[in-house]
C-alpha cells in the first residue's frame, strides 16, 4: 500500500508539472521537451487518477483538489493529441479507383550516423521502390553505400556532412530547380526542388531537418522553430502542388507545427487515422511522431506505413499518394492562422536572426 501511495504522488506530480511546463511558452529546451511525450503523460496521468480513487480514497480539501488538477490535465492532454487517433475527422481522403490520380510514393528515413545497417535501407528501398527516398544524417560513408540505389533514383541531391545533418536526396523522376539552402544556420541545410512528373505536373518539394531543443544541441527551440515557419510563410503563396518533409525534430501536436500547419495550409494525412511515431525506435515506451510528410490538397492518400526498424534511432517512414491537377475538395482545409498566432511566429523569426527569409 505504501509503495501505491509512493507511486500515486509520483505520477500525479509527473502529470501536472509536463502539463504546466507545457502551458508556458518559453523556449527553453527544458521546458519545450514536454511538447513530445503527450501519450506517456496522458497513460500516467489516467494511472494517477486510478490510484487516487483506488486506494483508500478521503474526500478532503488535498484530494479533491490534485484529482480535479489531474482530470484537468489528462483533459488538456487528451485534447492535444486527439486529432491524432482515429477518433477525430481526416484531414486528407483516402485515394479510391474512382479517383486515382498520377501517383508518387516517397521513403524518408533519418538513418542515424553511427548506424552501419545500410543494406537493411537498400533492401526497404528494393521492396517498397519508392520515386523518392530522402535520407538524413547521412554523411559520406552512407552516400557511398547508398550508391546501388541510384540504379533506379538517378537524379540525386547529395549533402554528406558530420555533424548529424547531412541529407540525401534519391528520386526517379527529373528535379529542377534545386537548392540547398542554409536557411537559419551555416551547418544546417535544406534542400528545395521541383519535382517534374511524367504527365508534366511540377511538384515543389522542401527537405528539412532542423535542429532540436535539447542540451546537447541547441539550448532552447527557437532555431527549429522559425526555419518551420519560414518554411511555412514561404509555401503558403505556392499555386501548385507542395510537399514539406523531413526530421522536423517536433512532434505532430506541439505549437509549433500546428502554426506550421495553419500558416502553410498544408495537409496531415495522420489526422483522424493515428500517431505514426517514427522516434525512438529502441525504446517502445517513448516514441513520439518526428518524421513528418506534409502535403497540398492536391493529393489524395493512398498508403501511409511506418517500416521495420533498419538500425536506425528512427524508423522510415513511407507514404502513397495520388496527385490532382486541382486541390480536391474531398481534403479537409486546414484552419486560418489567427493574427495572434501570425504575430507569434513573425517573433520567432526575428529572434533567430535567420539567414534566409525567402526561399
Amino acid at each position: 500500500m505504501v509503495v501505491l501511495e509512493i507511486i500515486k504522488w509520483l505520477f500525479a506530480a509527473i502529470s501536472l508539472i509536463a502539463t504546466l511546463a507545457s502551458l508556458i511558452k518559453w523556449d527553453d529546451w527544458w521546458i519545450r521537451i514536454f511538447d513530445f511525450p503527450r501519450i506517456q503523460i496522458v497513460v500516467i496521468n489516467f494511472i494517477s487518477i486510478l490510484l487516487f480513487l483506488g486506494i483508500s480514497f478521503i474526500v478532503d480539501l488535498i484530494n479533491i483538489l490534485f484529482l480535479f488538477l489531474l482530470f484537468a490535465s489528462l483533459i488538456y492532454q487528451g485534447k492535444k493529441i486527439f486529432l491524432y487517433t482515429p477518433f477525430a475527422p481526416k484531414q486528407v481522403a483516402k485515394c479510391t479507383p474512382e479517383s486515382e490520380g498520377e501517383s508518387i510514393c516517397m521513403l524518408v528515413c533519418n538513418v542515424y550516423t553511427p548506424n552501419r545497417n545500410s543494406e537493411a535501407l537498400i533492401s526497404l528501398v528494393e521492396l517498397h521502390d519508392p520515386d523518392l527516398v530522402l535520407t538524413l544524417e547521412s554523411d559520406l560513408w552512407w552516400e557511398k553505400q547508398l550508391a546501388p540505389i541510384e540504379k533506379h533514383l538517378s537524379h540525386t541531391v547529395k549533402v554528406p556532412l558530420d555533424n548529424l545533418y547531412g541529407m540525401h536526396l534519391y528520386s526517379r523522376l527529373p528535379l529542377e530547380d534545386v537548392q540547398v539552402l542554409y536557411i537559419v544556420k551555416e551547418d544546417i541545410p535544406s534542400i528545395h526542388a521541383k519535382v517534374l512528373t511524367p504527365d508534366g505536373q511540377k511538384i515543389n518539394i522542401h527537405c528539412l531537418h532542423p535542429e532540436p531543443p535539447s542540451p546537447s544541441e541547441s539550448e532552447t527551440s527557437t532555431d527549429r522553430d522559425a526555419e518551420l515557419l519560414i518554411v511555412a510563410k514561404n509555401v503558403k503563396s505556392l499555386k501548385g502542388p507542395v510537399m514539406v518533409f523531413g526530421d522536423l525534430n517536433d512532434v505532430a501536436w506541439s505549437r509549433t507545427t500546428r502554426l506550421f500547419q495553419k500558416i502553410s495550409g498544408l495537409l496531415d494525412p495522420r489526422i483522424g487515422r493515428g500517431f505514426y511515431n517514427t522516434f525512438h525506435a529502441k525504446y517502445p515506451l517513448l516514441r513520439w511522431p518526428l518524421d513528418h510528410i506534409f502535403f497540398s490538397g492536391h493529393f489524395l492518400l493512398k498508403d501511409l506505413r511506418v517500416l521495420p526498424n533498419m538500425g536506425s534511432d528512427h524508423f522510415p517512414v513511407l507514404i502513397r499518394l495520388a496527385l490532382w491537377p486541382m486541390k480536391h475538395a474531398e481534403n479537409k482545409p486546414q484552419d486560418e492562422a489567427e493574427q495572434n498566432e501570425k504575430s507569434w511566429a513573425t517573433e520567432k523569426i526575428e529572434k533567430a536572426e535567420p539567414n534566409l527569409k525567402s526561399i
